[in-house]
């Protein structure tokens, strides 16, 4: 019988295949159910759910039952389009591999989240004024409360805290932190930051200055 139980949810099949390489890459059991029927599930050490059309309000329902059920780790499977709105519950530790990632990623990121590996290190963790940055868990907080953010809002703000003291114009934010694809405008960079302020309090907010002509530079 394996050591490790995985959980895999699922409204679809589609990743059934995908996710059952974990059987054999980090000899776990793999179980299904779907994001309406947890209850009937087996003992879990991992929950690996298929995130695309699961509503925020669910996926903090999802987090709150793994945390009642001893804190089990979750690992979101996420489409690239959904990217932009997804939320990362604050109650568990969690990670999130893109569906067209490889088998050696997916492997990875469940062996980190079921402690096989070292979850996170020191330089892992940035604080600053009150809020801490978990690089390793995609998780912020602000006087040890979560801060809710969605995964391009915690990617622009952990950039930008990373990569202090330094001007970055809009153009060269959607590319380190959007990426090579996306065929927005500049002007959800600003979008972006005015979301952050707001959720991150004036503190942490005037660390993020507009640099006028340019873009955004974070102060340490």
């Amino acid at each position: 019988m394996a050591e490790k139980s995985v959980l895999f949810m699922a409204r679809t099949t589609r990743f059934h295949e995908y996710v059952r390489t974990l059987s054999t890459s980090i000899g776990a059991e793999v179980f299904v159910a779907t994001p309406d029927s947890p209850g009937a599930s087996s003992d879990f050490n991992l929950l690996v759910l298929d995130a695309d059309g699961v509503r925020s309000d669910r996926l903090e329902q999802i987090a709150k039952w793994l945390e009642g059920r001893g804190s089990i780790p979750m690992l979101l499977l996420v489409v690239d389009e959904g990217l932009s709105e997804l939320c990362i519950p604050p109650h568990v530790r969690v990670d999130f591999v893109c569906a067209g990632a490889s088998e050696a990623e997916l492997e990875l990121r469940a062996r980190r989240l079921l402690g096989e590996d070292d979850p996170f290190c020191s330089e892992d963790v940035v604080s600053i004024d009150g809020m801490t940055i978990n690089l390793a868990t995609y998780q912020v907080t602000l006087d040890d409360k979560p801060v809710d953010l969605t995964l391009m809002e915690y990617s622009l703000l952990s950039f930008l805290v990373t990569h202090p003291n330094r001007a970055y114009s809009r153009e060269v934010l959607l590319h380190r932190v959007w990426g090579f694809e996306y065929c927005g405008g500049t002007r959800t960079v600003d979008v972006h930051i005015r979301r952050i302020r707001s959720k991150v309090g004036p503190q942490i907010a005037a660390h993020i200055s507009t640099v006028r002509g340019v873009g955004y530079l974070f102060k340490e």
